[in-house]
């Protein structure tokens, strides 16, 4: 490790403290050039998550996009927090996880994120869903309206 104050990479660690979390480890070292001593810390490196977008195309998975555009759906709509989102999102990353999944398809994104909304507010669904589903036309909202409605009749198929 480089010391700060004269460039010398001959140092040693003086002490080692683990996060309360255990997830950064902080390092007290001291330059044996300049006696100087300075704090350095070591964190895991994070595996990133790609999502395979719809044309073949691969960006870093966002949670703050997925999240942006859920609470756009859900403006102004009653009953659900943004804690719930959030919490949402943390079983979704979680779920990658879990699956050690390093990429996930956009269309699983999006039908995991429509499930949950059509959970909490039909009006909120079909905000995000026409965004999703890039409704072309009326006729394709309206098409999507009497499916909703008529899984209200029926229950869910």
């Amino acid at each position: 490790m480089k010391c700060p104050f004269c460039g010398d990479t001959e140092n040693k660690v003086v002490d080692s403290r683990l996060s309360k979390d255990a997830s950064v480890i902080r390092r007290r070292r001291q330059c044996l050039a300049c006696d100087q001593r300075f704090t350095t810390y070591e964190r895991l490196e994070e595996l990133a998550t790609y999502v395979i977008k719809k044309d073949g195309s691969r960006e870093v998975f966002d949670r703050n996009k997925l999240l942006k555009g859920m609470m756009t759906a859900l403006n102004k709509r009653p009953g659900v927090t943004a804690v719930m989102v959030e919490e949402f999102l943390d079983k979704l990353e979680t779920g990658f996880q879990e699956r050690n999944l390093r990429e996930i398809p956009s269309r699983e994104l999006g039908e995991a994120v429509m499930n949950k909304l059509q959970e909490w507010d039909d009006v909120a669904y079909i905000r995000f869903a026409s965004v999703y589903k890039e409704f072309h036309n009326v006729e394709e909202f309206k098409h999507e309206l009497e499916r909703i409605l008529a899984n209200r009749q029926t229950g869910p198929a």
